[in-house]
């Protein structure tokens, strides 16, 4: 999951007696082992950040019910467009509005999303006594985002198949990481809960940190930024930004290798971006 995630978790919700439990996304049985008798709630990033890895909501809502637990999906990288975590038996769903909601990397904002008991009124509550609610402009900025969101996800996804499917036959490119491709080891999985498989995707090159620094430096187009979700393609490496305060050892443990490269797909013409992933490339 995304790093300032576990962080939150580990150091922040630990100070008040929150014990928090990691398993491997896709391994259901792990999930089902982790769960003790004070277990309230499963936490999961689907696809996550940045590897791309799918959890399957039907089934861990299931599982969550099962145990009278809640379960709560972060669907910051679909959107309500391409995913909706409620019709498959979630009880919570949380979205970075500043990423595909805003588009434009214009303001900073989260919503809650859930039913009127839990969020309406609990979620709500906690809001308005503690205060971390979000400015008058920066709502009004992403109801205005809302109105092309359907359209702008479709085109991110558009853009980003063509671009997996390239760098996936590309010499310099070791694996790509997208749920559209065929060879994702999930694909019938994002078949069968996602509408499209969305605008994010990663690759790895050969050679770790030094080599993914020379591909992403000699872009030219493309952003080098930590944000995702713009109109415009922004590109970052994971291993030392999103999940850069982790520990070598938690992301080895996450598959997050220094060879990996992230890339939100932007709506530009998808030849622009690819001819500026291909110069990067090509200082290999």
């Amino acid at each position: 999951i995304f790093g300032s995630t576990v962080i939150l978790f580990d150091k922040y919700l630990g100070r008040f007696g929150i014990e928090t439990s990691y398993v491997p996304l896709s391994d259901l049985e792990a999930w089902e082992r982790a769960i003790r008798p004070q277990t309230r709630l499963l936490f999961v990033e689907t696809p996550s950040n940045p590897l791309m890895e799918l959890g399957d909501i039907r089934a861990l809502a299931d599982l969550a019910h099962a145990h009278d637990c809640l379960l709560v999906v972060d669907n910051c990288f679909c959107t309500p467009i391409l995913q909706r975590p409620l019709e498959l038996g979630a009880d919570i769903v949380i979205h970075s509005a500043t990423k595909y909601i805003d588009g434009q990397g214009r303001c900073m904002g989260g919503a809650v999303v859930g039913d009127e008991k839990r969020v309406g009124e609990e979620v709500f509550g906690v809001l308005r006594t503690a205060g971390p609610s979000m400015s008058p402009f920066n709502a009004w900025v992403f109801l205005h985002g809302l109105e092309t969101l359907a359209l702008r996800m479709k085109a991110h996804s558009h853009n980003a198949d063509l671009l997996a499917n390239w760098l996936e036959n590309h010499p310099k490119v070791e694996r790509v990481h997208y749920p559209g491709l065929p060879s994702h080891p999930q694909a019938d999985l994002a078949a069968r809960q996602m509408d499209l498989p969305g605008g994010m995707l990663a690759f790895e090159v050969e050679g770790g940190r030094e080599a993914a620094w020379k591909v992403i430096d000699a872009m030219r187009m493309i952003s080098i930024t930590a944000n995702l979700g713009d109109v415009k393609s922004t590109v970052t490496h994971p291993a030392t930004t999103t999940h850069g305060r982790l520990t070598p050892e938690q992301r080895a443990e996450a598959g997050i290798s220094d060879g990996l490269i992230r890339i939100s797909v932007g709506l530009e013409d998808v030849a622009d971006i690819q001819a500026d992933i291909g110069r990067g490339l090509d200082v290999l």
